[in-house]
């Protein structure tokens, strides 16, 4: 965390910087209220005048109407910007503000749908020498930092396992594309896998299995895997999504068990002992603004990347998710 007079100089910095926030759907609000708290000027992009009208009367904001090209055509394209788009829009958006100039963006996981999404921004970064962060929130809870300190003092992870069963119910119902929900194991369930190789280092050798299939992801329903981390740490994984569960991450040292599950909330079991002790934690800013999400914010405007997904390292972990999932990478 940067020190006040440090926060303060920097703030000063970043005030000089434009700011975009492209997307005015619930997620960009969330977004938005972050850096109305951080008292700072940004330009609201949007598209949908059902979604602006929201965004402005909930925020108290304006929002630019008739989408990104249409701003690019009136405006210099921003120093930085914040993607808070639809799923399927993610790729699009990133890739046009990269060729328009912006050189540093924050954009909502997962990116993009597939590999070849993927792989497509992290060229077109890499030839305009573009920053292109994934906005990964769980890896900025108060849960997660207190965990790393604590995994540290232990002398690092030795073992993990993680969950990420979705809840298929609820899913059917929303009123998203096929494509979306045909990759939800990149589009939505990626936020686990990434917490936990996040913290124990992303595979090296491992093996998935599959089984079932729904309507709306035929690949399967049904997944598990196990292998070794590039930090020697050994994980499994399980997800059934024809039965009952949810998203959980638990992470082993020599000395205690690490427990997010929720995954806002951190507990622990003690060596030689069944008892599982809740951690307190100053997660004052998780539960004023949506979690992750301020801290997270800070971080990419003070220009803190050590602890984000980079698109690079995004087009090689979706290659892992998709073997996961049971889908086609080419």
């Amino acid at each position: 965390m940067l020190a006040p007079r440090l926060y303060l100089l920097h703030k000063r910095k970043v005030d000089l910087m434009s700011i975009w926030l492209i997307g005015a759907g619930p997620h960009a609000r969330e977004y938005a209220k972050v850096l109305k708290d951080m008292n700072l000027e940004f330009e609201v992009i949007g598209r949908g005048s059902v979604s602006a009208k929201e965004f402005e009367s909930t925020i108290g904001h304006s929002v630019r109407m008739d989408g990104l090209a249409h701003a690019l055509a009136e405006l210099k394209a921003p120093d930085q910007a914040i993607v808070a788009v639809s799923f399927e829009q993610l790729a699009n958006v990133a890739i046009d503000l990269i060729k328009a100039g912006t050189k540093r963006i924050l954009l909502e996981k997962p990116g993009g749908l597939n590999v070849a999404e993927l792989n497509k921004i992290a060229v077109v970064a890499t030839q305009h020498n573009a920053t292109v962060l994934l906005a990964y929130s769980r890896r900025f809870y108060a849960s997660t930092r207190s965990a790393r300190q604590m995994i540290v003092e232990d002398g690092g992870a030795v073992s993990c396992t993680f969950e990420f069963t979705e809840w298929a119910h609820t899913i059917v119902p929303m009123p998203l594309p096929s494509e979306v929900k045909e990759s939800w194991v990149i589009a939505n369930s990626s936020h686990v896998p990434d917490l936990a190789f996040h913290l124990c280092g992303f595979p090296k050798d491992w093996k998935a299995w599959h089984a079932g299939a729904l309507d709306w992801h035929s690949s399967a329903s049904r997944f598990c895997g196990a292998g070794i981390t590039e930090k020697g740490v050994l994980f499994s994984y399980i997800a059934d999504w024809d039965a009952p569960g949810r998203w959980s991450v638990e992470v082993l040292t020599r000395k205690r068990r690490f427990i997010f599950r929720p995954m806002e909330q951190l507990q622990i079991t003690p060596l030689a002992s069944v008892k599982t002790e809740s951690v307190e934690i100053d997660d004052k800013l998780d539960k004023m603004f949506k979690p992750g999400l301020h801290e997270e914010t800070k971080a990419f405007l003070a220009a803190d990347d050590h602890l984000f997904c980079t698109i690079h390292e995004q087009s090689k972990h979706a290659v892992i998710y998709s073997e996961m999932a049971g889908y086609s990478i080419t």
